[in-house]
């Protein structure tokens, strides 16, 4: 039986056969814990330490900036909630923006509970925060500012050096979720100026449940996880070797190959809205034209409901919708709320996004079968 066409990247990756090389020896025999004075426990020492270079050459770092993870969700709590508890005796305000995922939004919304005030900075029609918001709202006390450097959704590039050159003239730290960007666009904590930096293996052909915390030399946040002295004592917890090796060798390959990796996935997702728009009429883009991901593509379908066409395709095509759907009805997207995209068009929705192994035959075979459901065609009769 023929699997989906596969343009839902942005919500996971398939593992990359060098990844899955990467991890096979620490799945047969190389079990030892890196906190292990003998052979075995020098074993995954090494491996763990060859996975922390590996990661911070990617991003521009020192290894002794990178901190292990479960993941993308557990580096953004580490890094907001450190940095608050370690910044609480000069201030307790934090700035971030509207379109940010769950895990930095949900997290500032718990602080509040704890005392702390958050200012979240609005963003334009293309979904970009405007540095000069930012710098009427910092203060005195503001202590962190968390802005995602692209957008899960729609894929906007956010102007982080310029937000991060504001942050430190305040005398504030900048955070950034760089979950999705790694592996798609330069990621360079130099460049980018940040002192906090959080990332996400699954967004990166490698395991879920796997991440690192960039953390800037000379920043001191709190711990997030307390037990013994692992990753150089600031986050507890005996290693999961297997996926930090897989971490590490994908960090090497997003490294080595992202210009033609980004070129790829950007020739698809243009083929793949040329496509559509050659077919399909009221078709909007949401995002930025230019400063986006170069696998994104979020378009809302005049007149449609995202998630029955989703569901008219899904045995030929997997992609996401931008509204979600409960039993009381249909609930948008907050980033499209916060794009001020109109309820119709945020209703109908899709985000599309391709892969270093997407085809251009995949392409046209999604085209078709978009188009054939948009116009009803899939069951012979309207859906809409």
């Amino acid at each position: 039986m023929r699997r989906p066409i596969y343009l839902d990247y942005n919500a996971t990756t398939p593992h990359d056969p060098k990844v899955i090389d990467a991890m096979r020896p620490f799945l047969e025999g190389c079990f030892g814990n890196p906190s292990s004075s003998h052979a075995f426990g020098s074993e995954a020492k090494v491996a763990v330490n060859k996975a922390r270079e590996q990661v911070a050459s990617a991003l521009g770092a020192v290894p002794e900036e990178i901190v292990f993870t479960s993941g993308g969700t557990e580096s953004n709590n580490h890094a907001i909630k450190g940095a608050a508890w370690a910044g609480s005796g000069r201030g307790k305000h934090i700035i971030t923006s509207s379109i940010e995922h769950p895990a930095v939004l949900d997290v500032c919304k718990w602080l509040t509970q704890h005392g702390f005030e958050i200012t979240v900075l609005p963003v334009d029609q293309t979904g970009l925060v405007d540095p000069d918001d930012l710098r009427q709202a910092i203060r005195g006390d503001t202590i962190l500012v968390t802005i995602m450097h692209a957008n899960n959704e729609v894929g906007t590039i956010q102007p982080i050096r310029a937000l991060s050159d504001i942050a430190h003239s305040r005398g504030a730290l900048m955070h950034t979720d760089a979950a999705q960007s790694v592996g798609k666009i330069a990621v360079d904590v130099e460049e980018l100026g940040v002192d906090l930096l959080s990332t996400a293996g699954h967004k990166l052909y490698a395991p879920k449940g796997v991440g690192a915390l960039y953390i800037r030399r000379g920043v001191n946040i709190e711990k997030f996880m307390h037990g013994a002295g692992h990753e150089q004592d600031r986050r507890a917890g005996t290693e999961n070797v297997l996926e930090i090796v897989g971490l590490g060798k994908a960090f090497e390959i997003a490294r080595l190959d992202l210009e033609k990796n980004a070129l790829h996935m950007h020739a698809m997702r243009e083929r793949l809205y040329c496509g559509l728009i050659g077919k399909v009429s009221d078709l909007r883009m949401n995002g930025h034209i230019e400063k986006r991901l170069p696998n994104t593509l979020s378009v809302g379908f005049s007149g449609i409901d995202a998630n029955a066409l989703l569901l008219a395709i899904k045995d030929d095509v997997a992609a996401s919708a931008g509204s979600a759907c409960h039993s009381g009805g249909i609930q948008i997207s907050p980033v499209l709320k916060a794009m001020n995209v109109p309820a119709e068009r945020a209703r109908g929705t899709v985000r599309f996004s391709t892969g270093r192994k997407t085809t251009a035959d995949e392409i046209d075979f999604a085209v078709e079968v978009v188009a054939r459901a948009v116009k009803g065609e899939v069951s012979g009769k309207k859906r809409w």
